[in-house]
């Protein structure tokens, strides 16, 4: 049988949802969408178009769509702010959550859902798809291969034209720390994974350029050290000239004891370590390509599935509400040096959080 679900939101970020991530798995039989949500009465044709709802089945309330259909779990896919109140609503009717990214848009928000989750019995996936995405999850699959030795440090580089009020949705030209709460999560939850450890201590530097039309920032320069002595730097710029390294396209660089791994423009290659060469000089292209992996679903598809068998009561996904804290500690520990220019450490800033709980 299906899981039944509510699909909340159905703006950009949702009609994606829509036509490309729940279909592959209603084909599956994984799922069953039974209503879907928007506060904006026009959008809720996606739903109608794309997943086939009866009018009556799409509403402008949360509450409504809830207490009027059997649902298994609901698919959160709306602003950040507005997610702790979609995350009650389904609490309060027993069900399931699978949220778009980051838990919630400040730190004590996120440590409140994931205490309440825990105390309802209930479980919540937080959808990190870049994590996910066949580059990354390929060089993952590299990287933890055991054949490059120990990991250093690594680079990841995210630049963007995105400088035009509307040009990144309209609510980000307006939040405060839109890079950091609505991108560079996924990049600095994607370099932890990488690392194989959580951050230890975060440096960073964020702002916002005369040319910028945001009320936030919308670049950073950041430095991290993890657990386990790995290092990473971050370079995310939603202002640039151009996207030389934009969304779905970002350059990862992972030095290793015996090698250097490079991922860019979404093409994997190698650089082995010649220990009978003293020393070695290689330019982009000049490595050894490595194959992509293959598999049908990718990115949010992939973890929509992921979800299910969580549910029919397989292995936690890895994104997980508890472990995703991580993920929100390291964005808010961005924001907190870069506003008092020291290091802050992560794991003290989330435990002073969820102390104030």
């Amino acid at each position: 049988m299906p899981y039944r679900m509510i699909q909340i939101g159905l703006g950009d970020m949702g009609r994606h949802w829509c036509e490309v991530a729940l279909p592959p798995n209603i084909d599956d039989g994984l799922i069953e969408v039974v209503a879907a949500v928007d506060i904006n009465p026009a959008a809720l044709t996606v739903a109608q178009d794309s997943l086939g709802l009866p009018p009556e089945k799409c509403y402008t309330d949360a509450k409504t769509a809830m207490a009027e259909n059997e649902a298994d779990f609901c698919a959160i896919v709306v602003p950040p702010a507005r997610h702790e109140e979609v995350v009650d609503i389904a609490l309060a009717h027993g069900m399931h959550i699978l949220s778009e990214k980051p838990i919630a848009d400040n730190l004590a928000a996120s440590a409140r859902i994931a205490d309440k989750v825990k105390r309802a019995g209930v479980k919540m996936g937080v959808t990190m798809s870049h994590r996910y995405d066949q580059d990354k999850t390929s060089l993952r699959q590299e990287l933890r291969s055991g054949r490059y030795g120990a990991l250093d440090y690594l680079v990841c580089q995210l630049s963007a034209d995105l400088r035009k009020r509307g040009s990144w949705g309209a609510f980000r030209h307006d939040m405060p720390d839109p890079l950091m709460i609505e991108g560079a999560v996924h990049h600095l939850d994607l370099l932890a994974d990488l690392a194989g450890a959580k951050c230890d201590t975060i440096y960073a530097q964020s702002w916002n350029p005369p040319w910028g039309e945001y009320a936030g920032d919308s670049q950073a320069l950041v430095t991290m050290v993890f657990e386990n002595g790995s290092r990473a730097i971050f370079e995310g710029a939603s202002c640039n000239a151009v996207g030389l390294h934009d969304w779905e396209q970002e350059t990862i660089r992972a030095e290793c004891e015996l090698g250097t791994l490079l991922l860019k423009a979404r093409r994997l290659q190698r650089f082995p370590y010649d220990p009978s060469t003293q020393r070695i000089t290689k330019f982009e292209g000049e490595g050894e390509p490595v194959p992509l992996l293959e598999r049908r679903k990718w990115m949010n598809t992939w973890l929509i599935e992921q979800f299910v068998h969580w549910l029919d009561g397989g292995e936690s996904m890895e994104t997980n509400v508890e472990d995703n804290l991580q993920s929100v500690a390291m964005i808010f520990a961005v924001i907190e040096s870069s506003r008092t220019g020291m290091p802050v450490k992560v794991q003290a800033l989330l435990k002073q959080a969820r102390e104030k709980l």
